[in-house]
């Protein structure tokens, strides 16, 4: 016996198809929903996280900003006070530098040169004078500034000659204007102690018997 279905299977199959993918579609939305949600709850969190971060840090940068102002005056007035000190060192110094001055030019000025002006402005010296001839003037220069300590940078300004008459006769001399800079006690650098000479001095006597 033949049996022949006359129900409409093909439609009963195709909805059945239909109804197992709209319940997977809706279970693939409902797990991107969750998915979703999930992310977008850690991004949240993360950025929650970064902004306390970023409050904190602005906070810190704030404290050392005013930190370094703090220490940028403590600088500022470190330095005033240095300056202050040595504006009175300098004071100190300058009270000195006249007998100095004299003191020194008394050793170093050679024979045959005379001083007829001399004006200080600050640490610089300008000399005027009188010398025998253009060598004496050389021999002041090289004196001012290879043998003593306390001048630096000699310059010579001008050199004329002219004559001079002692009694009947003339002589020729050299008219000199001479700028040097003197320097303060605090500049000066002195030569060090040559200890071992006096051993060698002593030694180099002959021994008593």
């Amino acid at each position: 016996m033949i049996l022949i279905n006359l129900l409409p299977h093909r439609e009963a199959a195709r909805k059945k198809r239909q109804d197992v993918f709209n319940i997977s579609l809706g279970a693939s939305a409902l797990t991107g929903g969750l998915l979703a949600g999930i992310v977008f709850l850690w991004l949240q969190g993360q950025i929650s996280s970064q902004e306390g971060l970023n409050t904190m840090l602005t906070q810190e940068i704030r404290k050392l900003d005013n930190q370094i102002k703090d220490i940028a005056a403590l600088e500022a007035e470190i330095a005033a006070l240095r300056a202050r000190q040595q504006a009175v060192e300098n004071l100190q110094a300058d009270r000195n530098m006249p007998v100095q001055l004299l003191t020194e030019l008394t050793r170093q000025f050679p024979e045959g040169v005379y001083i007829t002006n001399m004006r200080q402005d600050n640490q610089l010296i300008i000399l005027q004078g009188t010398a025998q001839s253009n060598e004496r003037v050389s021999e002041l220069l090289r004196n001012l500034a290879y043998h003593s300590p306390w001048f630096s940078k000699p310059e010579l300004v001008e050199i004329v000659a002219a004559n001079v008459t002692f009694g009947k006769d003339q002589r020729r001399v050299a008219n000199f204007t001479v700028r040097v800079r003197m320097l303060r006690a605090s500049e000066v650098q002195r030569p060090p102690a040559t200890a071992a000479s006096a051993p060698m001095a002593v030694a180099s006597q002959p021994a008593k018997p």
